[in-house]
């Protein structure tokens, strides 16, 4: 069976893969190691690897978690990447959330501002049903202010226009968050939103399971 390593979205988890089938593969979930001040996304992602340490890996990398394993793809040419609901280049990130460069408001990210924005998320990702928000909202609750705004200056001043070979995106139709029109992918969910890996997990765990195999 093969070893698959899964990097979450921003602030998220293992739970955000929760809803998907893995059975056909020995997941390992990687943690996010504490970054550095001023640390690049580009030196996090290479150091992330290192947890993994094998340049064979198939990765696949959620939302931020692609963005990350993008820049491994980029050193390590003989691994697999899998990007789920993400983005291969700076260029697919919409222009309106690149223009939080310029106006920093998200330094601001308090615990109380994170409880209190807690609806927005879920409307934003496309989370729907008691079960998916329920997950959401444990995940927000226990996410960490510091490296969400540590993460979202890292988002911002990514300037990566390279796409290596070795990279497979999957996105979403109805993605607003990282809007399909945006991005250019290799394989497209009819209706998937942002959080698709929830409420499209069935079609998701099949399109991985051969992404992975083949």
């Amino acid at each position: 069976m093969k070893k698959v390593y899964f990097i979450s979205g921003l602030g998220a988890d293992k739970r955000a893969f929760s809803f998907l089938d893995l059975s056909y593969c020995e997941p390992v979930f990687i943690d996010w190691p504490t970054p550095s001040a001023n640390e690049t996304l580009q030196s996090y992602a290479l150091r992330i690897f290192q947890t993994i340490n094998d340049e064979e890996a198939i990765i696949v990398g959620l939302s931020f978690g692609g963005m990350l394993a993008t820049e491994i793809a980029k050193k390590y040419p003989q691994t697999k990447v899998i990007l789920v609901s993400s983005c291969k280049t700076y260029k697919e990130i919409p222009g309106y959330l690149r223009f939080w460069r310029y106006l920093p408001l998200y330094k601001l990210h308090s615990n109380r501002l994170k409880k209190l924005s807690g609806m927005v998320p879920s409307k934003v990702l496309g989370v729907t049903g008691a079960e998916q928000k329920k997950i959401q909202r444990q995940i927000l609750n226990d996410s960490d202010p510091a490296f969400t705004r540590w993460a979202i200056g890292a988002i911002l001043n990514w300037k990566n226009m390279t796409v290596p070979p070795n990279i497979t995106h999957i996105h979403g139709t109805a993605d607003s968050l990282l809007p399909y029109k945006y991005v250019q992918p290799h394989h497209t969910i009819e209706g998937g939103a942002h959080i698709m890996i929830m409420d499209k997990a069935i079609e998701v765990s099949e399109l991985l399971r051969k992404i992975v195999l083949a």
